[in-house]
C-alpha cells in the first residue's frame, strides 16, 4: 500500500510518499517541503499547492491519501488560509479518487511515539527509527508528512 501524506499549509506543505515495507520497516519513496512565495496572492499560492499535489499523485500513483486535520491556536487569519489549502489538497485527492484519511496531531504522536503529548524532537526521533530515509530530512513540515504517512500505514488495513 502506497500513501501520499500531507502536512497542509499554503506557505509550506510537507509531502511524503511512503509505503508498506518488508520486515517491519516502512519505505519512503519521496518527501519534500513544498514552498510558495509570500509575494504571491493567496489564490495563486493555493493554485500552486493544488498543482504540486496533483503532479505528485500522478507521478507516484498512491493508493490512499493521509492528511493532518486542522487545529490551531492563535492567528485565525492563518488558520483560515490553512483550511483553504486543506480544501485544495482534499479536492485533488478526491479528483484522483483516493480514499482520504485525516489524523489529529495527537493521533499522529500516539502512532509514532506511543504517547499523545510527545514533543517535536520525540516525533522526529521515532520517525527516523520507523522509516528508511534515503536523504536527510531537515524540514519539520516534511518530517510531519512522513509521520502522517506512518500513522496511516499503521491504522489502515488494505
Amino acid at each position: 500500500m502506497k500513501v501520499i501524506a500531507i502536512d497542509p499549509g499554503y506557505e509550506r506543505v510537507g509531502i511524503a510518499i511512503v509505503e508498506k515495507g518488508k520486515e517491519g520497516k516502512e519505505a519512503m519513496l519521496f518527501s519534500e517541503c513544498f514552498k510558495t512565495s509570500a509575494k504571491l496572492t493567496l489564490p495563486e499560492r493555493l493554485a500552486l499547492v493544488g498543482k504540486k499535489i496533483a503532479e505528485t499523485i500522478k507521478e507516484y500513483g498512491p493508493d490512499i491519501m493521509a492528511i493532518e486535520s486542522l487545529y490551531f491556536s492563535g492567528n485565525q487569519k492563518t488558520a483560515i488560509a490553512v483550511a483553504e489549502a486543506r480544501g485544495v489538497i482534499l479536492y485533488e485527492g478526491a479528483c484522483a479518487e483516493l480514499p482520504i484519511y485525516e489524523y489529529t496531531p495527537q493521533q499522529i504522536k500516539v502512532a509514532v511515539t506511543g504517547y499523545g503529548k510527545s514533543d517535536k524532537k520525540q516525533v522526529i526521533f521515532m520517525t527516523e527509527k520507523l522509516v528508511t530515509l534515503p536523504k536527510k530530512v531537515t524540514s519539520d513540515d516534511e518530517m510531519d508528512a512522513i509521520a502522517i504517512g506512518l500513522t496511516c500505514l499503521a491504522s489502515v488495513r488494505k
